[in-house]
């Protein structure tokens, strides 16, 4: 159950992460597009100011859960690493709970703006596209943090398989390299 879990966490992250890589790739030619357009044909597109301002936020949110699930946030572990087991547990776990306390409260506010943004039926002022559909990704990516740093919290983090050992590394190597 545990293991099923964790597999459509990494699955669900992992497609937010591309959506996200697919955003940054369709913001960088659109970007491109309208530095070529404004430099060179002298006809500035305010279409892509906007449009590339409005995907920051989705794109800031995509890649979130991924990154929590392979504990790739920075950290600064000086006082932690020299406490005992125990109590290093614990702040791990003290640590996972905070991290889910604020994913839970832009959760509820992106959440909010989304179905604020479904009842008035804003719209972007140059593109004229519906500021829900831009509040949908983020809200998802909200959720998924949150599904991830509760399992993190309840199952704990799985065991990480070593990247290498000094046996694997210099096995390869003849005795003159070594």
């Amino acid at each position: 159950m545990k293991s099923n879990l964790l597999k459509a966490l990494n699955w669900l992250s992992l497609a937010l992460l591309y959506c996200g890589a697919v955003i940054v790739l369709i913001q960088a030619i659109w970007i491109s597009y309208g530095v070529g357009v404004r430099y060179i044909l002298d006809s500035p597109d305010g279409m892509v100011t906007e449009a590339t301002a409005l995907l920051l936020v989705p794109v800031a949110f995509l890649g979130i859960s991924y990154a929590l699930l392979n504990d790739a946030y920075p950290k600064v572990g000086i006082v932690r690493d020299k406490l005992p087991e125990t109590l290093q547990f614990w702040v791990d776990k003290l640590n996972m709970l905070v991290m889910l306390l604020i994913g839970a409260f832009f959760f509820t506010a992106s959440a909010k703006a989304m179905f604020k943004s479904l009842d008035s039926g804003a719209a972007s002022e140059i593109l004229l596209w519906p500021r829900f559909y831009f509040w949908i990704p983020v809200v998802l990516s909200l959720l998924v943090f949150c599904l991830t740093a509760v399992y993190l919290l309840l199952a704990g983090r799985p065991p990480r398989k070593p990247q290498g050992s000094a046996a694997t590394d210099n096995a390869g190597l003849s005795q003159n390299q070594q």
